[in-house]
């Protein structure tokens, strides 16, 4: 099954500079493992530990919001997931 992963800018140092990558898995949790299998360090980006994104990452399946079970939400083929970083300041 194809799912393809847009990344956010400050991820696609990980990925030679693609923008969007395709990987494989049953939900969005086995999509992201793929993608940190493939292309190293980015799995220390997007991860707090194994199971745990950090907390300035959100996950978007087809548009929408995976949260708050972000890794737990099933894929299937054709599916898009946005990896995001969330800014906050003042």
């Amino acid at each position: 099954m194809s799912v393809k992963v847009s990344l956010h800018r400050t991820h696609r140092q990980f990925t030679g500079g693609l923008e969007t990558v395709e990987v494989e898995g049953e939900t969005v949790g086995d999509c992201l493992d793929h993608l940190a299998k493939e292309y190293p360090g980015i799995g220390e980006a997007l991860f707090e530990t194994k199971g745990k994104l950090k907390t300035h990452i959100e996950v978007f399946l087809n548009l929408k919001s995976t949260y708050p079970q972000e890794l737990a939400v099933p894929v299937k083929d054709g599916d898009e997931i946005h990896v995001t970083v969330m800014v906050a300041g003042g």
